[in-house]
């Protein structure tokens, strides 16, 4: 299992932890408008999952408008971020930033994302940071569990490994 620490402190993260060539695994999550969302709903596209704790704190803030601007420039693929916060906060705060090249989704109500991924923490109910790129057929090309959540993913690997993914 990856080893994560938020400010510092060890955390522990519910799940199966999900490596380079693993099937991805199926959860729902809710649209900014209550919807749910499967991960089969959005199958035949590479996908980049970016995976942050909270959209209200600073780094998620930076990390959910790179891969909205990155999202843009990007041919087929679909960018999807997840947080476990409230659907209508997703909402709030994407209309105040101008979001809208990704799909945001809540794994507040189910943490189905949280533990099929492996990235949920258990002591606080939030996902830890990371960035998931699955194939077209939903194989998993790129996986990052950032090792502290207060911390930057890697932007770069991640969007190398979006534009190598068929």
């Amino acid at each position: 299992m990856a080893s994560v620490a938020f400010n510092g402190n060890p955390v522990t993260l519910i799940g199966t932890e999900m490596t380079e060539g693993d099937q991805a695994p199926n959860f729902t999550a809710l649209d900014t408008s209550m919807q749910a969302h499967s991960l089969e709903d959005h199958e035949g596209k590479v996908r980049v999952i970016s995976v942050v704790p909270s959209v209200d704190t600073g780094v998620c803030a930076e990390q959910t408008r790179r891969f909205n601007e990155e999202a843009a420039n990007l041919e087929n693929v679909e960018v999807l971020t997840i947080s476990a916060d409230l659907p209508f906060a997703q909402k709030r705060w994407c209309a105040a930033e101008g979001i809208d090249n990704l799909t945001m989704l809540s794994d507040h109500r189910d943490f189905s994302f949280g533990e099929a991924f492996g990235i949920g923490i258990q002591e606080m109910r939030l996902l830890a940071r990371g960035v998931f790129v699955l194939d077209s057929n939903g194989k998993i090309t790129h996986a990052e569990y950032v090792p502290e959540a207060t911390e930057h993913p890697n932007y770069e690997a991640a969007i190398t490994a979006a534009k190598e993914t068929k």
